[in-house]
């Protein structure tokens, strides 16, 4: 199961980060998860939304550029190693991993990674063939 995730492309500037998280605030949009990447130029501003269509829609309304990208949530055993047994099964596959990032919060002792990978459809299907469950967005709290 994929959820969408929007990234932002920001200038390398105070504030506006601020300026997001404000206008999201503004229209009662509330976040699941956020990772920001930056270069000496400019940032990538990841973030999982309660609202992904509404979020992507008043952002686009203030200037924001921005783009949705399917991604996977998969809970993981929030222990030592945890994580590690997912890597191996993606490592065993052949999966790599462009990126990752965690969930706000936990559930029932359990973490939630996010997962950006080619192929999200090949990275569900290895997931439920070994066992592992990825969220939907209903888990998320996702609209």
């Amino acid at each position: 199961m994929t959820i969408h995730q929007i990234s932002v492309f920001l200038e390398n500037r105070a504030g506006q980060l601020a300026e997001i998280t404000s206008v999201l605030a503004e229209h009662n949009i509330d976040l699941r998860a956020i990772h920001i990447a930056e270069t000496k130029d400019y940032g990538v501003l990841r973030l999982i939304a309660d609202k992904p269509q509404e979020a992507s829609t008043v952002l686009l309304e203030q200037g924001f550029i921005l783009s949705m990208t399917p991604v996977v949530a998969v809970v993981v055993p929030d222990k030592p190693g945890g994580l590690a047994a997912v890597l191996s099964v993606l490592g065993r596959e052949n999966i790599d991993v462009e990126y990752m990032y965690s969930v706000f919060g936990q559930t029932n002792g359990q973490a939630i990674m996010i997962f950006r990978v080619a192929d999200v459809e090949q990275l569900c299907g290895v997931l439920q063939q070994n066992g592992i469950t990825p969220s939907s967005e209903a888990d998320l709290g996702i609209q």
